[in-house]
């Protein structure tokens, strides 16, 4: 994990490794900042959604029990998400490096859309 001093606080980049590792222990809260239309579209199983679109820092859980860690696509929309956060006062927030484009390049499991039939279908990277 890498991190970085911000105005407010500290942000937190993570890898989609230790991303993956941290969400099998259910040691954090995975966020999916993107819109519901990319959610619906494909997700990672258990992440929540919070669009970037309509979020506010002021309606996040604490981080007492499991550490937030917001994705997006690219990293880009999660990391301005977690800024917001720090301006917001949190003091310490994580996002995703790469955003869902680096989890499924990395191989790990998400749910798709089964252009067949329209139907939600577990995906996994082969080879």
């Amino acid at each position: 994990m890498k991190t970085e001093s911000a105005h407010n606080g500290t942000l937190e980049t993570w890898t989609p490794q230790e991303v993956a590792e941290a969400f099998d222990r259910d040691e954090i809260v995975l966020i999916d900042v993107r819109t519901p239309q990319e959610y619906s579209f494909e997700r990672i199983n258990g992440a929540l959604l919070a669009p970037m679109q309509a979020f506010d820092p002021g309606h996040m859980p604490g981080q007492a029990e499991k550490r937030i860690v917001f994705h997006c696509g690219s990293g880009v929309r999660s990391k301005m998400v977690a800024e917001k956060c720090l301006a917001a006062g949190t003091e310490r927030i994580a996002h995703m490096e790469g955003g869902f484009g680096a989890w499924k390049e990395a191989g790990f499991g998400y749910t798709g859309t089964d252009m067949a039939t329209g139907a939600p279908k577990l995906m996994k990277k082969s080879g």
